[in-house]
């Protein structure tokens, strides 16, 4: 039986559609939903080019309903992978999938992790701090953002000319080199 995987995403969901590209042909898992809270997001674009379907919530129906929580159940989720979703997972989430939902946050935590930092603000504030490096961790998620246990971190030079769009080009080659694989690996540490 296949390990199935969904996808949250607010945004763009270059991050998301590697994923589905990773698992596209491949016999040991496969992307099974994404969903997103934002109705104009790319990313359901995305989903619909790989035939993957998708669902659109709500703040109410996430936090204040388990209808996310049984769609994820109905569905035999195994693992749920945060890619570039900006909303805190509500608790109800992290225990119904304990130590099965995971995030990628663009930085070397628990340095420039939290509330607001996602996207250009953590490369920003990276930038801001003049760090040496920068790179990805992938975590698990917990109740308070960016301060899961640590799964993966991979790190880059940051050159004295390095500008925004180089650090973030940088990080997105790591994250869309590492987050499918790092998946790969979780899946097959899963019991069946």
């Amino acid at each position: 039986m296949k390990k199935r995987i969904a996808i949250f995403a607010s945004g763009s969901g270059s991050n998301a559609q590697k994923i589905m590209e990773h698992f596209k042909h491949n016999d040991e898992a496969e992307v099974v939903l994404v969903l997103t809270n934002n109705p104009q997001a790319y990313v359901l674009q995305r989903a619909d080019n790989f035939e993957v379907p998708t669902h659109i919530f709500t703040r109410h129906e996430f936090y204040e309903t388990d209808e996310v929580i049984r769609l994820l159940k109905n569905l035999q989720v195994d693992l749920i992978v945060l890619a570039g979703f900006l909303w805190l997972a509500p608790g109800s989430l992290l225990k119904a999938f304990p130590n099965k939902i995971i995030n990628l946050h663009p930085a070397l935590l628990p340095k420039h992790g939290g509330k607001g930092m996602y996207g250009d603000h953590v490369h920003n504030a990276v930038l801001t701090a003049h760090d040496e490096e920068s790179g990805i961790t992938i975590h698990f998620v917990s109740d308070k953002f960016d301060e899961g246990e640590i799964i993966h971190q991979s790190r880059f030079k940051i050159e004295s000319e390095d500008n925004l769009e180089v650090i973030k080009f940088k990080g997105q080659q790591l994250e869309h080199q590492h987050f499918p694989r790092v998946i790969e690996s979780l899946l097959k540490k899963m019991k069946s």
